[in-house]
């Protein structure tokens, strides 16, 4: 069984219902959650076959639509059971259902998706499409370890989604009394904590590949890495210091050191070339030459334009430094307890 939340995607929710009913592995029921929807979505959904079911009287964006949903869907479905959750702008191969039923063996909670950037965008596509491919490989290489089970899809265990509603209600891990946390502004990356602070694993095989919209302006990318960044930070700060979130705590230690390192990088580099005695040694230059081809093999996924760009450097160090002033403002405005409003991308 699929959910699909959506608000206002008349546009593209035909393609993601069309691309489950695709699915080499069958499923038996797709369920669109429209969500104070103003347009077309309730109609679309329906003529392509699912079934919707309307939120009511929600506040709480995507989160409080899914709890809604849930609270009716779970009572007819079994512990064993297996849910799919996915966005209303992204669809799924057609090996994705089979791979998340194969990769579902003891011990693991959830099967995230691993998600690659839909064509177009420009040149801001185009660069997220590069890193998407970056996090592919990098997911490959831990051994296809999901450290968030991303929204764009992601298959639960039924019971884990009892258990997580469980452990909420006993004080066990915050965010409401319900599955999706109320209090987080990224509620797959929480709920990817409260699956391993149960015990489970979560995993995202390479058979679970999906295409997702990406932002085609600058306003619009700023507003969704805000929110997946300061919501990052303040899931780690809800769960503290644990074995669950130790490694996420380190990860955001050592990114918060590549800001400095490329801060202190650049006012070097423009400090020497104010004095005009710029320096080219041997040694540096060959390390700067390892660093481009590094940058031009692992966009290799991505085609042989993002190679390319990749290869040109100057453009995705922009892009860097757009990312580092996401990180830096998201800290800022955490330490000043600074509320993020949530806006639509």
């Amino acid at each position: 069984m699929a959910l699909i939340p959506a608000h206002n995607e008349a546009d593209r929710i035909g393609a993601a219902i069309a691309a489950l009913w695709a699915q080499s592995w069958r499923l038996e029921r797709v369920v669109v959650v429209a969500d104070n929807c103003t347009d077309a979505t309730v109609d679309v959904a329906r003529r392509a076959g699912a079934t919707v079911v309307e939120s009511s009287g929600n506040r709480h964006k995507k989160a409080g639509a899914l709890n809604q949903a849930l609270n009716g869907v779970l009572r007819g479905l079994r512990d064993g059971d297996l849910l799919l959750v996915q966005d209303a702008d992204t669809t799924l191969v057609p090996s994705f259902v089979a791979s998340a039923v194969e990769a579902m063996g003891p011990g693991v909670g959830a099967v995230g998706g691993i998600f690659y950037g839909e064509a177009g965008g420009g040149l801001l596509g185009a660069l997220q499409r590069i890193e998407f491919q970056r996090y592919a490989r990098e997911i490959a290489r831990r051994g296809y370890r999901a450290d968030v089970l991303t929204g764009t899809a992601t298959v639960f265990r039924v019971s884990t989604l009892r258990q997580i509603r469980q452990a909420r209600l006993d004080g066990l891990i915050g965010g409401g009394r319900s599955y999706y946390s109320l209090a987080s502004l990224t509620e797959d990356d929480e709920i990817t904590k409260a699956v391993r602070t149960l015990g489970y694993r979560t995993v995202s095989p390479a058979g679970c590949r999906v295409v997702t919209e990406v932002m085609n302006t600058v306003p619009k990318l700023w507003h969704q890495r805000m929110r997946w960044q300061r919501g990052a930070l303040e899931n780690l700060r809800d769960y503290g210091w644990t074995p669950v979130t130790a490694p996420y705590i380190v990860r955001q230690a050592l990114m918060g050191l590549s800001v400095l390192a490329l801060a202190l990088y650049l006012f070097f580099t423009g400090w020497m070339l104010a004095r005009g005695r710029p320096e080219f040694r041997p040694f540096w230059v060959a390390i700067g030459c390892v660093f481009i081809a590094e940058k031009v093999v692992t966009a290799r996924g991505a085609g042989y334009r993002a190679q390319l760009l990749a290869g040109t450097l100057a453009v995705e160090l922009a892009y860097d430094l757009f990312q580092h002033a996401v990180y830096v403002r998201s800290l800022w405005d955490m330490v000043r307890r600074r509320e993020e409003r949530w806006c639509a991308t």
